[in-house]
C-alpha cells in the first residue's frame, strides 16, 4: 500500500510524545518517496535483562509502523554501552554486565523481537563493532563535545550531584557514545522512551559536528503497569512478558483497569487510530461492554506472541477457572521433601514459585 507523507505522519505520529522535529520528518519522507531510499530507523536496546515486556514492546511497534511505510529497521544491540549502564533515571551508579551477560542476554532479544518485527526486513548491530575501534584520540574528541555544565542538566544527574550522591566519569560518557552510534549508522530517525530525551538530542548534536543531516528524534511514553500508576517493571511486579505463558498474557490484560485499557490500545493494538476511536464510542454509549473491548485486545496481544489457536484456547481457560470456577485441564504439582514434614505456608509457597518471598507470601495470605 502507497501511503502519502500525510498518512505516514499520521501514523508516525500516534502515540508519540514529541517529534523533533516534524518539519525535518516530513522532509526525510518526502526526500525518500523521491529518491526511493528507505529511511534509516534507530532504536537501541542495551541487554540488561533477558526477557522484554510490553513496555519495551511500545517502541518496538512503533519500529513496525516504520517497517510497514517501508522503512528499513536498525535494531541496535548496545552490548558495549550495556557493558557501562545507561545512568538514565539512577539514583547510583549501576554495575557493569559481563560480556557473558551481554551476549546471552543479546540472543534472547533476537529471538523475542521478530515475534512483531519482520525479521526480513530488520538489521540487528551491535554497537561494539565500532566503538571497540575507537581510539584513544577518538574517544577524547568525543569526550570535548560535551560540557560538565550541560551534563548536569540532566535530572537524574543533578540530584546525585546535588545529594553528593557518586557519579563516575564513564557515566558522562554514555549519552556521548549512544550519540556517536547515530553517527557511525548515519540514522535518519531515532527512537526512545522520554526518559530517553537527553540522549537521542546528543545524536542530533553529534551528526552535525561529524556534518551529517540530524536525525529527527521521536520519543514515545513509558507504559503503565497492571497497576495503573507506575511504569512496567519487573521488579515491581506490574508488567507483562512477552515471554510469558499465553493463558497469563490473556489473564494479565483482563486484570487491568477499564480507563488504562484505552491507553494499552493506542501505544500497543494494531487498530488503526479510527477503529479504536469507534470501539471507545460504542463502549461509552453502552453498546459493547468494557470486558469485551478488553477481550478482544487481549486476544490480540496474545495472538501476537504466540497465534490465534493460543489466545482462543487462552479466552477459554479464562472463561473455565475465572468466570465458571471451574478446574483448569492442567494443574502443576509440587511435592515437598520430606512429604510428612512441617512447613511454614509462605516458605512453601514461595519454594513453589508462586510468590518470590516469604514476605509477598505473608501478603498474599492475609
Amino acid at each position: 500500500m502507497n501511503y502519502t507523507i500525510e498518512e505516514q505522519i499520521a501514523l508516525i505520529e500516534r502515540g508519540t510524545v514529541d517529534i523533533i522535529n516534524k518539519e525535518d520528518l516530513a522532509a526525510k519522507l518526502k526526500k525518500s518517496a523521491e529518491t526511493g531510499r528507505s529511511l534509516k530507523i534507530k532504536a537501541g536496546f542495551d541487554p540488561t535483562a533477558p526477557d522484554l515486556h510490553l513496555g519495551h514492546t511500545v517502541l518496538i511497534q512503533k519500529l513496525k509502523h516504520f517497517q510497514d511505510l517501508g522503512h528499513e529497521i536498525l535494531f541496535l544491540i548496545g552490548d558495549f554501552t550495556g557493558m557501562i549502564g545507561d545512568p538514565t533515571g539512577k539514583s547510583k551508579t549501576r554495575p557493569p554486565l559481563t560480556r557473558e551477560d551481554v551476549a546471552r542476554n543479546a540472543e534472547t532479544y533476537k529471538e523475542q523481537i521478530f515475534k512483531i518485527l519482520d525479521p526480513d526486513k530488520t538489521r540487528i548491530v551491535f554497537n561494539s563493532d565500532w566503538l571497540n575501534k575507537l581510539t584513544s584520540l577518538d574517544m577524547i574528541r568525543l569526550a570535548s563535545q560535551l560540557t560538565v555544565a550541560r551534563m548536569l542538566e540532566r535530572d537524574d544527574f543533578r540530584k546525585r550531584f546535588d545529594t553528593q550522591q557518586a557519579i563516575s566519569i564513564h557515566e558522562f560518557l554514555y549519552p556521548l557514545i549512544q550519540g556517536y552510534d547515530s553517527v557511525a549508522l548515519e540514522a535518519d530517525v531515532e527512537l526512545g522512551g522520554t526518559d530517553q530525551r537527553f540522549n537521542l538530542l546528543m545524536g542530533r548534536d553529534l551528526q552535525r559536528t561529524w556534518e551529517q543531516e540530524p536525525q529527527v528524534v521521536i520519543t514515545l511514553p513509558l507504559l503503565e503497569g497492571l497497576d495503573g500508576v507506575n511504569k512496567m517493571s519487573k521488579s515491581l511486579g506490574n508488567y507483562i512478558g512477552i515471554t510469558d505463558a499465553a493463558n497469563d498474557i490473556y489473564g494479565k490484560m483482563l486484570s487491568i483497569s477499564d480507563e488504562l485499557m484505552w491507553r494499552y490500545y493506542e501505544l500497543l493494538s494494531d487498530l488503526s487510530s479510527e477503529e479504536i476511536a469507534h470501539l471507545k464510542r460504542e463502549v461509552e454509549e453502552g453498546s459493547v461492554h468494557p470486558k469485551t473491548a478488553k477481550m478482544q485486545l487481549a486476544r490480540e496481544l496474545t495472538a501476537r506472541f504466540y497465534d490465534q489457536e493460543a489466545a482462543l484456547a487462552a479466552e477459554a481457560h479464562f472463561e473455565t477457572v475465572f468466570k465458571k470456577h471451574e478446574l483448569p485441564e492442567e494443574i502443576p504439582e509440587y511435592h515437598c521433601t520430606p512429604p510428612e514434614a512441617t512447613i511454614w505456608l509462605p516458605k512453601l509457597l514461595a519454594e513453589a514459585g508462586m510468590v518470590k518471598g516469604t514476605g509477598e507470601g505473608r501478603r498474599m495470605i492475609k
